[in-house]
């Protein structure tokens, strides 16, 4: 129902119709758009993690009221406030993994059922809102409390931007699930290693975050600028003729005309019935992403932390920012191989990763790895796991489902590697406890 006050212009009243780029320069440009929206949507994701050691440690000079205290000196080996041999922070990395993916779990076991009546301008707004403060936030934050505040911004915008973005693929050629997903292992790749470079490069990692600001602007080019906009746009006008358009509104209408049409999007809006079947019929694709992504993130905010090595000439902050860096380069190289290599059966992934997580638990616990080098290729195996995970299922998805039931398929996708890393957060706090009380 339009609002009061509005009327919808019809497709029949005289209006100019847009002027639409070639078909090559259209492709090039919706590809290189959904690249630069994967890697804007997940950089202040892939940061707050990056960034979750110096932000619990940095912290531990703070008290409980947010008031300064003279920070103890840290030797350049690790950290002075325990005996333990993991050289422990107070708390477990797992609760900036826990801020960073709860926010988004809520909105993407939601979000399907509603999501599709909000326009993707409002969405993609609120998206960069919520980077450029989770930046600022965690820059200038005194408090923990700030810091995780911050960290919850970026969930946020990560989460309304994932499953707003892999939606909207519904309405472009299958190519772009591609692009999105190159660029979403881009943001890890490039996330993990600005702020690598920049820490290391002795910039305090306040400046390198209020440095990253520049991204969500990035964002708002790619969505506004960038993508090719529907070559009949429905808009609202006041009563006075007056008109407020999205370039890409939220009503069910292909966003590219012709045979691109075909590609998804569009129908009436599916019943609840129609989205539990869908949902079903999805499961043996979800589950193994569920179970993959449970691993890597258990591996990432539960063991790296606690895979310390005294003899290294890193320091254990440097060590930890190293392990995120090598895991995004994995992810980054194996999300843009979908056009070389093609995995249909998902649970072989799970199982590899599975693996992979029990090794890295042993090693932790019994302290037989003799060089960081070798822990180095195993987080850069389990970036090439995730990212394959993750680029194949979408693609399954986005071939197996009909053009009607794509755009909510794709969103539903979603939700799986969310709350496998929802989990692994959960699962972090123990696994720090008992490892830290050990002498």
């Amino acid at each position: 129902m339009e609002p009061e006050g509005w009327r919808r212009l019809s497709d029949s009243e005289d209006e100019d119709p847009p002027v639409l780029p070639p078909a090559h320069a259209a492709c090039w440009r919706n590809s290189a758009g959904f690249w630069l929206l994967g890697l804007c949507n997940n950089f202040a994701y892939v940061v707050m993690l990056s960034a979750a050691h110096d932000i619990l440690s940095r912290q531990g000079a703070l008290d409980i009221n947010g008031t300064t205290q003279t920070p103890p000196v840290t030797p350049p080996s690790g950290n002075s406030s325990n005996t333990s041999r993991y050289d422990c922070n107070p708390i477990s990395t797992g609760a900036v993994l826990l801020a960073d993916i709860l926010p988004t779990l809520l909105i993407k076991f939601s979000a399907p059922f509603y999501i599709h009546r909000v326009p993707y301008g409002p969405r993609v707004a609120l998206c960069i809102l919520c980077a450029w403060g989770s930046f600022l936030l965690v820059a200038f934050s005194t408090t923990v409390g700030m810091s995780i505040g911050g960290v919850v911004l970026a969930s946020i915008s990560s989460g309304l931007g994932e499953i707003s973005f892999l939606a909207l693929t519904a309405f472009y050629p299958s190519e772009v699930v591609s692009c999105w997903s190159s660029g979403t292992g881009g943001a890890g790749l490039l996330g993990a290693l600005s702020y690598l470079g920049l820490t290391q490069a002795g910039l305090s990692p306040r400046h390198t975050l209020l440095l990253m600001l520049s991204v969500p602007l990035a964002m708002l080019l790619s969505y506004y600028l960038l993508l090719v906009p529907p070559p009949t746009v429905p808009q609202w006008c006041w009563s006075d003729g007056a008109v407020l358009q999205d370039p890409l509104p939220a009503a069910r209408q292909p966003l590219m005309g012709g045979p691109a049409a075909k590609q998804g999007g569009g129908g009436a809006e599916l019943t609840l019935q129609a989205k539990g079947r869908i949902v079903k019929g999805l499961l043996k694709y979800l589950l193994p992403l569920a179970l993959v992504y449970f691993a890597e993130y258990f591996i990432n905010q539960g063991l790296f932390e606690l895979l310390y090595f005294r003899d290294s000439a890193l320091t254990h902050a440097q060590q930890y920012r190293w392990y995120q860096m090598l895991y995004q380069a994995g992810v980054f190289v194996s999300r843009s191989s979908l056009r070389c290599v093609q995995i249909r059966h998902i649970w072989v992934l799970a199982l590899l990763q599975c693996l992979n997580m029990v090794f890295l638990l042993a090693a932790v616990y019994f302290t037989f790895l003799p060089s960081i080098y070798l822990v180095f290729a195993l987080v850069l195996y389990e970036g090439l796991l995730g990212g394959a995970s993750y680029v194949n299922t979408f693609h399954n998805i986005s071939l197996e489902s009909p053009p009607e039931e794509r755009e909510f398929a794709m969103g539903v996708g979603c939700v799986a590697d969310t709350l496998g890393i929802s989990l692994a957060g959960a699962a972090a706090f123990p696994a720090h406890d008992y490892f830290c009380r050990l002498p």
